[in-house]
């Protein structure tokens, strides 16, 4: 019968189970993404103040914060962004591990990193969309009035104030924004990591 190359949809799925979504049935993924939080949601507090009141500076914003809430002001909203990353991933990579795979049986082979970059753009997009409602939620609770029920952190009591108040469509609020920034990201992102990926394997290859 002679020799066959493996199959494209095999290799996309050892791909699969070696490389992203391989990571992520590893307890440390959720760990880091806990981890990772730390550092982004006071950073994203600031900035969404700054976008609400324009004509303060980002140290007046930052400080003001310190003073009035304390730390856990800087934190407002860390339960709902961890609430909201989680789910995001675990849409995000697995879909775009399964396009990959579609891609190279589609085409006989594997996928290139263009190819990879525009499967991560569409996962990025629709990971983006189904997350919305959080990311509403998130951004309202880190915007509320300090004492407020939203900025206690309750993320289903703020979904439901949304859903009282707009309907489907504020929970879906900058969906299309959204969904335009992060298939941005997930083309250049999950692109770059291809490229870096396959020139690294290449260069082991070449090592005795």
């Amino acid at each position: 019968m002679g020799w066959r190359p493996a199959e494209p949809r095999l290799i996309a799925w050892t791909d699969c189970r070696g490389g992203v979504c391989g990571a992520m049935d590893r307890p440390g993924f959720t760990a880091s993404l806990v981890v990772a939080c730390l550092i982004r949601v006071p950073s994203e507090v600031v900035k969404q103040r700054a976008q609400v009141s324009a004509s303060s500076r980002t140290f007046h914003i930052f400080s003001n914060i310190l003073y009035t809430e304390g730390v856990q002001g800087l934190y407002r909203g860390y339960k709902s962004t961890v609430l909201r990353e989680i789910p995001f991933s675990l849409v995000q990579f697995p879909l775009w591990e399964s396009l990959k795979a579609l891609w190279s049986w589609r085409q006989d082979h594997v996928v290139d990193c263009w190819q990879s970059a525009v499967c991560g753009a569409f996962a990025g997009g629709f990971a983006a969309a189904v997350t919305t409602p959080l990311d509403v939620a998130k951004t309202r609770i880190m915007l509320a009035k300090a004492g407020s029920s939203t900025a206690s952190g309750n993320v289903l009591s703020a979904l439901h104030g949304v859903w009282r108040t707009h309907g489907l469509s504020g929970l879906f609020a900058g969906v299309f924004p959204r969904m335009a920034a992060i298939s941005l990201g997930g083309f250049i992102f999950l692109g770059a990591y291809e490229q870096t990926r396959s020139l690294l394997l290449e260069v082991g290859r070449e090592r005795p």
